[in-house]
């Protein structure tokens, strides 16, 4: 018996020194990366880069993200429910944060976890990983997908790549990017969106974004005139999104889907049919919901103000001039487009 415990020791031993060696090759040669500009780089600021990624470094980001249970839950539950499509498989997890999908994968016993983070928040990802155990199975490399190179090709890639509004921070073409890590047959989770769009008519938000900007008309701020930012002040607020959590909306339309996968070109058109009495549209509405589709189910996360808040909230976009729409006509791309 004693015989037998020294042979399985001995067995584990040498299991995590093969893995181990595995590891520093691994992450010696996804580190080294190209020479040539990255297409990262070559389309992202530098300055605003480097905001982003410190914005996600953060431990309190990460909390912020894990916090929100719709998010989290809807992931894990789409992974373990398609585990099959799981089970033995090498897992690339781009962006992974504190490390919560990448174990998720585990869980649903992935061969093998590539998590890639960008941000300082790899260091947190390593520490997890270590202290539950999984290190066997994930290994968490620093760096940007666009200038990492990975030692095998990934059967399933799984990300958060959206961002508010569906298309904030850029994040999709990053995730577009890693198609080329993708197996011929591989999947992605998720792998399409659902984008809505709805006008609506709110006075009291569009009078509160006026009032800011009236602050600028004061002619005599501290013996300074002011009034003559005043139109830079609406220029810039009415540009800016608004996040809010949307319970009671005067929507003046149905809303206008625009369905598209992740893996080709976003064209959203739309056309809205108004069917409320005559009132001034103030703006539209966004909201969206992203697919997960596996071999067994389909697993839908939504942001819409019908469903439980998320930390995406909903998006407003105001116009900075309403428009005046009477039931019945139709509101076009070619009338008025944001």
């Amino acid at each position: 018996m004693a015989g037998v415990l020294e042979s399985t020791e001995q067995v584990e031993c040498m299991q995590k020194e093969e893995l181990s060696a595995f590891s520093t090759t691994t992450l010696r040669r996804c580190r080294d990366q190209n020479k040539e500009a990255s297409t990262f780089s070559q389309r992202a600021e530098e300055a605003s880069a480097a905001q982003y990624f410190q914005l996600y470094g953060g431990i309190s980001k990460l909390q912020n993200m894990m916090h929100d249970i719709v998010r989290t839950a809807t992931y894990h539950i789409a992974i373990l429910q398609n585990r099959t499509d799981f089970k033995d498989k090498v897992v690339l997890d781009v962006g992974c944060g504190s490390g919560m999908l990448s174990f998720f994968a585990v869980q649903a016993r992935a061969r093998r976890v590539y998590a890639l983070e960008a941000s300082s928040a790899a260091p947190y990802a390593e520490i997890l990983v270590k202290n539950n155990h999984p290190s066997d199975k994930i290994i968490v490399l620093p760096g940007k997908i666009e200038e990492i190179s990975l030692p095998e090709a990934a059967d399933v890639i799984v990300s958060e790549p959206v961002g508010y509004m569906l298309f904030n921070e850029r994040i999709l073409e990053s995730y577009l990017h890693c198609k080329k890590r993708l197996k011929s047959n591989g999947m992605m989770f998720p792998v399409f969106s659902d984008i809505h769009l709805a006008p609506f008519s709110e006075e009291q938000l569009y009078m509160e974004l006026y009032s800011r900007a009236n602050f600028w008309c004061q002619q005599c701020f501290c013996g300074v005139h002011l009034s003559s930012l005043r139109g830079t002040a609406v220029d810039k607020y009415f540009r800016q999104p608004i996040l809010v959590s949307v319970r009671c909306s005067y929507r003046l339309s149905a809303r206008v889907v625009s369905s598209f996968l992740f893996l080709c070109r976003v064209e959203i058109p739309f056309v809205f049919h108004m069917a409320q009495p005559d009132l001034l549209i103030h703006g539209l509405d966004f909201w969206f919901e992203v697919a997960f589709v596996g071999s067994l189910y389909v697993v839908w996360l939504s942001t819409a103000h019908t469903e439980l808040l998320t930390h995406w909230y909903q998006v407003r976009g105001l116009l900075q001039t309403p428009l005046f729409a009477k039931e019945g006509e139709t509101l076009s791309q070619g009338k008025y487009c944001l």
